[in-house]
């Protein structure tokens, strides 16, 4: 890795807890760059614009669903994968980067023309890896991505009720519920016609 690609790097590092902690709907390169102790033209180098910066600090600071759940083979792993991935996003090491796809996912419905297409993405990216997992396990194409769906963004929307009210002990007791639901075998039936 080149000097040039430690020195982005760490530079993510910086822009990822400046947005955990500041936000992003009023964010101006230079208060980041001021902040950070270098320059708006290092951070447009280095990032292309402000809108690249966003798009990079999302992927560098959302949970990796894919390696979470790589090693899942049948529905006891798929639970004890989903109690990991519950377990990084509210105490583990994605607890607070976490907040930056909070905002961005807030944002999209009032400014669809900056932060629709980011958000869309950054949660399709999450429920994709999923999908392909429950048909691996013999859900159908339509229970896979309703039970994807339902994990994903369940476990995302307890985890920012957790987050804003404090209240552990029910969303840790609603997070389990939602995991067992989630995580049940298959239906053998077929889906039903459309």
């Amino acid at each position: 890795m080149s000097r040039s690609s430690n020195k982005r790097d760490e530079l993510l590092k910086r822009v990822v807890h400046y947005l955990e902690t500041r936000g992003i709907a009023d964010l101006s390169l230079s208060p980041l760059a001021a902040e950070l102790g270098t320059s708006k033209r290092m951070l447009l180098y280095y990032f292309g614009s402000r809108d690249e910066l966003i798009v990079e600090a999302i992927a560098a600071s959302r949970p990796d669903v894919a390696g979470i759940f790589g090693d899942v083979r049948d529905a006891a792993d798929l639970r004890v994968a989903a109690q990991r991935l519950w377990q990084t996003i509210t105490t583990g090491e994605q607890q607070r980067p976490i907040r930056i796809l909070f905002q961005v996912l807030s944002l999209a419905p009032t400014q669809p023309d900056r932060y629709a297409a980011l958000a869309a993405e950054a949660v399709t990216v999450m429920i994709d890896p999923l999908v392909a997992i429950y048909r691996r396990l013999g859900y159908s194409d339509d229970q896979a991505q309703a039970r994807a769906s339902l994990l994903i963004s369940g476990l995302r929307g307890l985890c920012q009720d957790q987050l804003v009210t404090g209240n552990t002990t029910r969303t840790d007791a609603a997070a389990l519920a939602l995991i067992d639901s989630a995580t049940t075998p298959p239906d053998p039936r077929p889906d039903p016609p459309r």
